[in-house]
């Protein structure tokens, strides 16, 4: 995969007044649905069509381990990003929770786990290598491994959509990736670090400051990178790297990105730095309560559909969102008109 060869069509503008007027047509005062007529005309200019839909999804959980973790930028050890994927591959996560509820299939992604998973069905072994360098004395990866990351992600997401899925909902899991990702996000933004730089899986106020610490050594070791796959290269990591690949590979197949949280908007970050058309099919689920995450929207110039509180990644943002996505689709398709059912429409404007 490269920037030359990547193409990623434009939305479907042509279709955006039918689209509004198809949503304003229905009996209910103009706006009154809010983000879900925002969504659903976004999702039938990506679709290319009056009659959106969304029938199959599926959720991408992408584990990677990072060197920099063996230095405490998390409270986790690293061996946690083992035992999570075999909880996930168990069924016992809150991902599984959530995915069981709706009827989502699931699939972990090993793109860079630091140890030897067993085989299991939901699981696709892509291991790039057992985790990343340490990023405080050397790149992460190399300039290879990264563009493997991409091509394997790109793989992983048109496999999916090969297989019929519509929707891909993007998560991960890998112990020390929130300072990768504030690493990322910063360099990439040109935002300051230490407001990208937060509490993650639940650093108290010493953890935080180690890991301040960590973050701003590992930018001092490597400058602020401006080019994406330069700031991947330098900081890691292969989960990342291997969203970033899958979200540019249904961009180019106009199918609808769920994006997580603040890990999974890194990953967009970079994709967005490779072909800024990626953004056109991004939805980003919620807002994290992970430091540097509102203000990473802000600089990409979009808004989360709705604000739990969540820090958790695993992709469960995108799964409970999912519902209200639906509910976008369900209402331009089966709501009535204001001729159909016979209801006066709004005199606002036409005098």
């Amino acid at each position: 995969m490269t920037t030359n060869t990547l193409d990623i069509p434009a939305l479907s503008r042509e279709l955006e007044a039918p689209l509004r007027h198809r949503i304003n047509d229905k009996t209910k005062p103009l706006g009154s649905l809010g983000k879900l007529e925002d969504f659903v005309l976004r999702l039938g200019l990506m679709q290319g069509t009056l009659t959106p839909e969304l029938k199959a999804p599926i959720v991408l959980v992408f584990a990677g381990d990072h060197g920099i973790a063996q230095a405490g930028a998390s409270p986790y050890p690293p061996e946690v990003t083992q035992q999570m994927v075999l909880n996930y591959l168990s069924g016992g996560a809150a991902i599984n929770v959530f995915v069981r509820q709706h009827g989502i299939p699931m699939k972990i992604i090993d793109a860079g786990v630091a140890a030897d998973l067993p085989a299991h069905p939901d699981l696709t072994s892509l291991k790039v290598r057992r985790g990343t360098r340490n990023a405080l004395a050397e790149p992460a990866l190399t300039g290879e491994e990264v563009d493997l990351c991409l091509v394997c992600g790109a793989k992983v997401a048109n496999d999916c959509i090969a297989d019929g899925h519509d929707a891909l909902l993007l998560g991960e899991m890998g112990i020390g990736n929130t300072a990768v990702s504030a690493l990322l996000i910063s360099s990439l933004l040109d935002l300051p670090l230490n407001e990208c730089v937060g509490r993650g899986a639940g650093h108290d106020d010493a953890g935080l400051a180690r890991k301040h610490t960590i973050c701003a050594q590992a930018r001092a070791k490597h400058g602020a990178h401006t080019d994406a796959r330069a700031a991947l290269a330098a900081y890691g990591g292969c989960e990342i790297a291997m969203m970033t690949g899958a979200m540019l590979a249904a961009a180019a197949a106009r199918k609808l990105i769920v994006v997580d949280g603040f890990i999974a908007t890194a990953a967009a970050v970079v994709a967005s730095r490779i072909h800024p058309g990626v953004l056109d099919y991004c939805v980003f689920s919620h807002a994290s309560a992970e430091s540097g995450h509102a203000k990473a929207l802000k600089k990409l110039g979009v808004q989360p559909l709705v604000d739990l509180g969540f820090r958790l990644g695993e992709g469960t943002g995108a799964v409970v969102v999912w519902p209200l996505l639906l509910s976008a689709t369900a209402f331009l398709r089966e709501m009535a008109t204001f001729s159909s059912a016979g209801v006066s429409e709004s005199n606002a404007g036409k005098n």
